[in-house]
């Protein structure tokens, strides 16, 4: 007789007789749920209830539970929306290095559309620009912020579809939480040295430890240290990384979290751009050397708080204080003819300062054998942010010959703001459980935001105030204890502009999800069919901004996360997206697919370990493919990229019980195209990078 738990069998070897669900939907996952307890029932498996370890994913790529759609832990079988979770153990499995890398091989993720352009980060879930989250609390969109170290990180949760009844403001896309990195109860620690591609150096470390002997209070430092150029000789790619947290438990039910990091980062933009049409190494440069920057520096502290009351009653608080100085300036391709590369100049120097915080109140309890959970809570933020713009012509270049002339002593500026924002909202969220296979969720949140524009060059002040309600409800029907159907409705809101109302999103979604005993995996499939509205647009008739534009977007995603033996795991993601432009105003395009997103995209990574011999030490082989079909560069639909498979690869060798030398390459085949382009310059994705990695554990 064997015993199973959710984590898969305490003795004897996994089985993975389920490759095929990855390609199947909901027929399939049932039909071979059919199958497996037929076989449970031969091999006389007794199944207990699941064992979760919560908040943990025990270095395993398989996250069983996450905070799904709203705030409340919940097991992957019983939420009704469709999460992926890329834990801490995947990220060291791929190697992966930046945010980017981290969502790469997520099911309804596109990533890298502007190639190695490193001003921001650049994803999207499910055809929209997702709102990203730090510990539930909002940094904002990936598009125009700075790019965040994901070694301070230890899970990211992808919740896709529009779920501002939850989060707030955000586009229905979907959001990504990043789960800062907090202070355990015991001894650990990491330190390695990394060598790479265009001259990287790296070291960095990752410790912890008790400070008390009754394990009171804990402490965990990280840190990272970069020197390095991107691909081509005149950029830079140095940062210098530091965090600090401090946990204390006063007892078992208290625990008060404080994090401090900051985050100095020296890069470039990017090159700038290259003519369009051409095919050149991306080792050439035609923008300014003198004049190419991109830095970061940002300091953030986070108190994180939580109290059981007992009796099922619990209180949650987080609070974030941010400071943020970032600018960038370069002289990018703006178009040209023959050999000669027109070019302009592009700045952009912005300071923030933000305050945010939330708490919230839970109770659990059962009545009349429904199992309860409710959550209430409340969020307050407000941010000062100046930014100023600055744009002007630079002269042309002969991209035959290029001869630099030196930095502008200025630039024009366009724009130059302060943006004061004030925002509060209040939150609700109820989950029950009817004879332990319905799960009915609800969601309900309000939110005030004031918004205060002053336009420093016109000496204008304009201002906004809204005020909007969203709501989301999902059933969940857990047809086995491995098996479950589910489908939801959803809203978002987004802020337009001043004097414009906001921008709307609502989802409609179906999926199954699976999660076998015999082993530790995740299926799950998902169909949604989801619209925008009230995006502003140039009214025909009246040539003024208005309220009138509308997307829509209709899709599948598949995905697999299997620990298929103790040796062997793959993660798989498949993607459909079928986007429509409906309604566009003066800009045209109704009936145009959206820019930026293929309709088809799908990954693949395996990982196969090879226990260590007497002879040699323990090693592991990763291999993975990622595939990104066709995009149009922009919503007329004028100019595309075409479909493209890029293969990444890892190797890691274990020196000893705590020493692993580990290889990774991203890009292996050196594949070259145009991520974004056909307008005024063309922008590659970034080249093959090779890196190798000492690392000591304990």
């Amino acid at each position: 007789m064997r015993i199973m738990t959710a984590n898969g069998p305490v003795t004897g070897r996994r089985r993975g007789a389920f490759i095929a669900t990855l390609l199947g939907c909901s027929s399939a996952l049932a039909v071979m749920a059919t199958g497996l307890h037929a076989q449970q029932t031969e091999d006389e498996v007794v199944v207990l209830d699941p064992i979760v370890v919560e908040g943990q994913d025990n270095g395993s790529i398989v996250a069983l539970q996450s905070n799904g759609a709203g705030r409340l832990e919940t097991p992957f079988l019983d939420s009704a929306a469709s999460v992926s979770v890329v834990t801490e153990a995947e990220i060291r499995a791929r190697g992966a290095e930046t945010v980017e890398d981290v969502l790469s091989y997520t099911a309804g993720v596109v990533t890298d559309q502007y190639g190695a352009d490193d001003r921001f980060h650049y994803f999207k879930v499910r055809g929209f620009d997702p709102n990203t989250y730090r510990d539930g609390l909002p940094l904002g969109t990936p598009f125009g912020a700075i790019r965040e170290e994901a070694y301070a990180y230890d899970r990211f949760e992808i919740v896709k579809g529009a779920n501002s009844s939850s989060f707030g403001i955000s586009d229905p896309g979907g959001v990504v939480n990043y789960q800062t990195k907090l202070p355990k109860s015991d001894r650990f620690g990491e330190v390695y040295s990394t060598v790479g591609s265009n001259d990287r150096v790296e070291a960095g470390f990752d410790i912890g430890d008790n400070l008390t002997r009754d394990d009171t209070l804990s402490y965990r430092l990280t840190g990272k240290l970069r020197d390095g150029e991107s691909d081509y000789e005149q950029s830079r790619n140095d940062e210098k990384f530091l965090m600090g947290g401090l946990t204390w438990r006063p007892d078992d039910a208290t625990s008060v979290n404080l994090v401090v990091d900051v985050l100095d980062r020296d890069g470039v933009p990017g090159s700038g751009g290259f003519p369009v049409g051409g095919d050149f190494d991306r080792s050439d440069f035609f923008g300014e050397p003198d004049f190419n920057y991109r830095g970061t520096d940002r300091t953030t502290a986070t108190l994180i708080m939580n109290r059981d009351l007992g009796g099922g009653l619990s209180v949650g608080s987080t609070l974030r204080y941010s400071d943020t100085d970032s600018d960038f300036g370069y002289a990018y391709v703006s178009g040209g003819s023959g050999t000669i590369a027109n070019r302009a100049y592009f700045t952009d120097d912005s300071h923030d300062h933000q305050l945010i915080g939330e708490a919230h109140l839970q109770y659990d309890t059962t009545l009349n054998g429904i199992d309860s959970r409710s959550l209430l809570g409340v969020e307050y933020s407000k941010s000062t942010e100046g930014q100023i713009y600055g744009f002007g012509a630079a002269p042309d270049i002969d991209w035959t010959n290029p001869v630099y002339t030196g930095a502008p002593d200025s630039v024009p500026v366009i724009t130059d703001t302060l943006t004061r924002t004030r925002g509060r909202a209040i939150y609700g969220q109820q989950e029950l459980t009817f004879a332990d296979r319905y799960v009915l969720s609800l969601g309900l949140r309000h939110d005030w935001l004031d918004t205060r524009i002053e336009d420093r060059l016109a000496g204008t002040t304009s201002r906004d105030d809204i005020s909007e309600t969203t709501g989301r409800v999902g059933l969940t029907y857990k047809a086995t204890d491995e098996l479950s159907v589910y489908g939801s409705f959803a809203q978002s809101v987004v802020p337009a502009g001043t004097g414009l109302a906001p921008e709307r999103g609502e989802q409609y979604e179906l999926g199954v999800k699976y999660a076998p005993l015999s082993s530790r995996s995740i299926f799950s499939a998902a169909v949604y069919d989801l619209t925008k509205d009230n995006i502003t647009r140039t009214d025909p008739v009246t040539n003024m901004a208005a309220t009138i534009g509308k997307v829509r977007v209709r899709g599948l995603d598949l995905e697999a996360k299997t620990e298929l033996t103790p040796n062997l795991t793959m993660t798989a993601a498949y993607s459909y997206v079928d986007s429509e432009i409906v309604e566009n105003g003066t800009a045209g395009n109704e009936g145009n697919r959206l820019a930026l997103i293929p309709e088809h995209s799908g990954s693949v990574w395996v990982n196969y370990r090879l226990d260590a011999t007497p002879n040699l030490g323990q090693m592991t082989f990763g291999l993975g493919a990622r595939y990104v079909g066709s995009y149009e560069y922009d919503d007329a639909n004028t100019a595309s990229t075409s479909g493209h498979v890029l293969l990444d690869a890892a190797y890691t060798y274990q020196v000893d019980d705590r020493t692993e030398l580990s290889v990774n390459v991203s890009n292996l085949t050196d594949e070259k195209y145009s991520a974004y382009g056909g307008l005024y310059a063309d922008f590659y994705n970034a080249g093959r990078e090779v890196s190798a990695t000492l690392r000591r554990n304990w």
